[in-house]
């Protein structure tokens, strides 16, 4: 894992003057709060939303995280029916952030580091399509940068196996039932928060403690 945080972010450096060039061209499609008509909308699926939600939420110029589904043929799916792998949706974050603030690279050097991308439909002990690995582009500039980034981390062996992670045409987010909202936040001290998710959240603050909301 140490060596994919300092390989990509080598690469990081070395795409940013690609970035740079497509950051003002960035259009979103859908803004998914109308009080900050000013943000963009990044839409990740990492697995289960429960472990990376949390790690967004830190990101100074992360304006809103919202946990939920999207990628699927199923108008309103519950939990329970994503969980079956019968819709097609991924668990995903939609991701409101401020473009002065941070970029859509940015979010997607912590998107890299931050869930395993070479693992077909599987994170860990959770299988099946609803976990995979995907970005949801917004538009043609966000599937570019994604695309770039796919062929020079896979030409990096920053991982032994080759990025599985799909990139998706956006179409529709639906927002998870309530209690999936904030979940580390309102249950911090649940087993699977506890051993589970913290341990990721500690890792990550340290490799990023530059890009987080001050406390």
């Amino acid at each position: 894992m140490i060596r994919s945080l300092l390989l990509s972010a080598t690469i990081l450096l070395g795409l940013s003057s690609f970035t740079q060039a497509n950051t003002t061209k960035l259009k979103t499609m859908d803004n998914t709060d109308s009080r900050h008509p000013h943000t963009l909308v990044a839409t990740f699926g990492t697995g289960c939303f429960w472990c990376t939600e949390a790690i967004f939420q830190e990101l100074e110029g992360v304006v809103k995280v919202t946990s939920g589904y999207s990628g699927g043929h199923v108008a309103n799916p519950t939990y329970k029916e994503v969980c079956a792998g019968t819709t097609g949706h991924a668990e995903c974050l939609n991701i409101e952030y401020d473009p002065k603030k941070i970029s859509f690279d940015e979010l997607l050097e912590v998107f890299w580091q931050t869930h395993d991308p070479t693992t077909l439909n599987r994170q860990e002990n959770d299988v099946g399509t609803q976990y995979r690995s995907v970005v949801f582009y917004h538009n043609h500039e966000q599937k570019e940068i994604t695309e770039k980034y796919v062929k020079e981390l896979n030409k990096s062996g920053a991982w032994k196996d080759p990025i599985v992670t799909t990139l998706e045409p956006f179409v529709k987010f639906y927002p998870a039932e309530a209690y999936h909202q904030d979940y580390y936040l309102n249950n911090g001290e649940q087993p699977y928060c506890h051993f589970v998710i913290r341990p990721k959240v500690e890792k990550f603050e340290k490799v990023f403690k530059g890009k987080l909301k001050k406390k």
